[in-house]
């Protein structure tokens, strides 16, 4: 049975290549992002067995606090633009300035418009990569930093 465009864009997974990332509510293009997982540490308790068939204590396991993001851009070297985006963010660090940033990765459908996004809370960033130079290769040049989060919401738009 053949499906209708509604249904196939109703039902289907959408691309992963069509997407936009915003921080401080500038749009940047990054060829990759990593690392939006949303996670919890687990306690462990235990307690007396009060059913006398099972021997041993009970034992529980109970979700606990969240745990912080890292998260992974990766975009290439581009003239007027990299060291203004990562460099200089990550530079406030060495003097005590931490500027924490909200990040939006957006999910988008064919026409470009945002359908789920991921919102990260509070990033900064940790570790700046430069790219790795390579005489051999005719490859872009591919900048990487990692970012630590408070936490990252999903929206469906």
């Amino acid at each position: 049975m053949a499906l209708t465009a509604g249904e196939i864009k109703q039902n289907y997974p959408l691309p992963v290549y069509n997407y936009k990332v915003e921080i401080g509510g500038v749009a940047i293009a990054f060829t990759e992002v990593a690392g939006l997982s949303i996670a919890y540490e687990t306690y462990t308790y235990k307690e007396s067995n009060t059913d006398q068939k099972a021997p041993g204590p009970r034992v529980l396991h109970m979700p606990s606090q969240a745990t912080a993001t890292n998260i992974t851009l990766k975009k290439g070297v581009i003239r007027a633009q990299s060291v203004a985006t990562f460099y200089t963010w990550i530079a406030g660090i060495q003097i005590n300035q931490v500027e924490k940033k909200d990040i939006y990765v957006r999910l988008c459908d064919e026409k470009g418009e945002a359908v789920i996004s991921w919102k990260v809370i509070n990033a900064f960033p940790t570790k700046l990569d430069a790219p790795t130079f390579d005489a051999n290769s005719n490859d872009a040049a591919i900048e990487s930093m990692e970012l630590r989060a408070d936490a990252i919401f999903i929206e469906e738009a």
